[in-house]
């Protein structure tokens, strides 16, 4: 059975002492929670203060974002060796809003998921159509490119840490949420090209999460489904009682 991660994209919220204080309040809501992988990534600015709240505790820490370089003339960005090194241990690659505002692509999306593997890193990929790619029906052909190309080159050994979060982009900050039925087809869609990409074996083991207005009310239905294997989770996380009940589902 294939263990569910829960995670927390904080986006461009929280300073350190929020962080701080968000964490005096969050740990002892989820204390001995064991049936899932609490993860939480919050700006780059926060993961020193996260790593330092979070020491000894059930609470796993990711990065929003990484560029596919090691180290050099790159101003504003950061390495997977650079966020390992740090202590991280997840990083969210090819967000739904780095391809719309930052200029990501389906091959820079590969560029950035290798590289993150190969730091050793648990890269949680996106994926999602548009509302316009939805009403046109296209959504399992976008969804099949989308994986094909971020798998594109990489061994079922280099991707054993890989896990998919499937964000339908018409959902996301909107209030809407794809329906249950509507996620876990799009979950079977990217466990098929896992599986072509990386064998039958490995499409079993990975781990595809929801993402797209995930919350408390919701969030049980959700999860009750067998192709969904956890949620990434963006405004409900900022609050440590509503992101714990999500854990808690």
């Amino acid at each position: 059975m294939r263990k569910k991660i829960i995670a927390a994209n904080w986006k461009m919220y929280k300073s350190p002492a929020e962080t701080k204080t968000f964490m005096e309040a969050f740990l002892p809501l989820v204390k001995g929670h064991a049936r899932d992988e609490i993860v939480i990534c919050p700006p780059f600015i926060d993961i020193a203060i996260l790593l330092e709240t979070a020491r000894g505790s059930n609470v796993h820490v990711g990065a929003q974002n990484m560029y596919w370089e090691t180290e050099g003339a790159f101003t504003g960005e950061i390495s997977g060796k650079m966020l390992a090194a740090a202590g991280c241990e997840f990083v969210i690659i090819g967000h739904s809003e780095r391809r719309q505002y930052f200029g990501e692509t389906d091959d820079t999306v590969n560029r950035r998921l290798e590289v993150a593997l190969e730091a050793g890193l648990a890269p949680i990929c996106c994926v999602g159509e548009v509302i316009e790619e939805r009403e046109a029906g296209i959504t399992e052909e976008v969804l099949s490119r989308q994986c094909s190309r971020a798998f594109r080159g990489i061994s079922a050994r280099k991707a054993a840490k890989l896990a998919i979060a499937y964000e339908p982009v018409w959902a996301i900050g909107t209030g809407k949420t794809a329906t249950a039925q509507i996620a876990a087809q799009a979950h079977e869609v990217i466990r098929h090209e896992a599986a072509k990409a990386f064998g039958k074996d490995f499409a079993q083991q990975l781990r595809i999460l929801y993402g797209g207005s995930v919350k408390p009310e919701n969030a049980k239905e959700m999860m009750s489904q067998p192709e969904i294997d956890g949620a990434l989770v963006g405004g409900a996380s900022l609050k440590p009682d509503s992101f714990a009940a999500i854990v808690k589902y």
